[in-house]
């Protein structure tokens, strides 16, 4: 059976961009870097990108979407989102190239299939048009993606604690955010239900409902201004340390660089 693979291409406030795939085919999880990026990265990577079948977008957000017109329309890549993404980014100044041929509309709850993948869109609190988080179903395994997410619902929890193989935010820490630049309406926003995750409130999300058939956690969508890698993978890493789970015994914690590609894993 083919092995299922995960790059991420950038994940930070400046741009996000992931893929998910196997040797013959593969997807992308949000557009928010320029296509020569994309295509320069997927090619030092082994990765052609002639293989790559959709892209899925998690919301209508700049950072997530401005390749999404042209991915579509000129590469003819069929761009999957809810109905309500869809209208943000139609109006988005952002995306030069409108979504016509290559539109595609989802419902969140409701699976569809792109070749051997099983997706499914699930509700996500952010300050967007509509914001989802996927899941992914391939050969046993489940990847789930949750970014930009105000707080951990009912509903995103259910999705987090079935995966496999975790991306999930960590945005800020308190402190930085607190004592930082920001103007206080922004701190607002970051902090709000419908802003972003701390690196906090992921920690004691994962800490409190690991589960053994967790084998990969990336934490994803770091800011710049108010974090740094090495606090977000530390702050989690400690947190889970104090319900006895260790990162590189129990699962492997990964911290996504926000400007620079990953390594590919290969997810078993």
């Amino acid at each position: 059976m083919m092995k299922l693979l995960f790059l991420s291409l950038a994940s930070g406030s400046s741009g996000n961009c992931y893929y998910l795939g196997t040797s013959g085919y593969g997807i992308l999880i949000d557009a928010g870097i320029g296509v020569r990026t994309i295509r320069k990265v997927l090619r030092e990577k082994g990765i052609d990108f002639e293989t790559i079948m959709a892209v899925l977008i998690t919301h209508d957000h700049a950072d997530h979407i401005k390749a999404a017109g042209c991915l579509g329309e000129k590469y003819r890549i069929p761009v999957y989102t809810t109905e309500g993404v869809h209208d943000g980014i139609d109006r988005s100044r952002y995306v030069e190239e409108t979504l016509y041929q290559s539109r595609r509309t989802i419902e969140k709850g409701v699976p569809f299939p792109i070749r051997d993948f099983r997706i499914e869109a699930f509700e996500v609190s952010h300050d967007s048009s509509d914001c989802v988080g996927y899941q992914i179903e391939f050969d046993g395994q489940r990847f789930t993606i949750a970014t930009d997410v105000g707080f951990i619902s009912d509903t995103v929890s259910s999705y987090l604690c079935r995966a496999n193989h975790l991306v999930l935010e960590a945005n800020y820490d308190e402190e930085m955010l607190r004592s930082g630049n920001y103007p206080d309406f922004l701190k607002e926003r970051v902090a709000g239900q419908t802003g972003h995750l701390s690196n906090h409130a992921a920690a004691d999300f994962l800490a409190v409902h690991y589960r053994p058939h967790l084998r990969n956690i990336w934490l994803c969508h770091l800011s710049r201004e108010n974090n740094h890698p090495e606090l977000a993978g530390k702050t989690v890493d400690l947190r889970m340390q104090q319900e006895g789970i260790l990162a590189g015994r129990d699962v492997t914690l990964t911290v996504l660089k926000r400007t620079t590609p990953s390594e590919i894993f290969v997810l078993e």
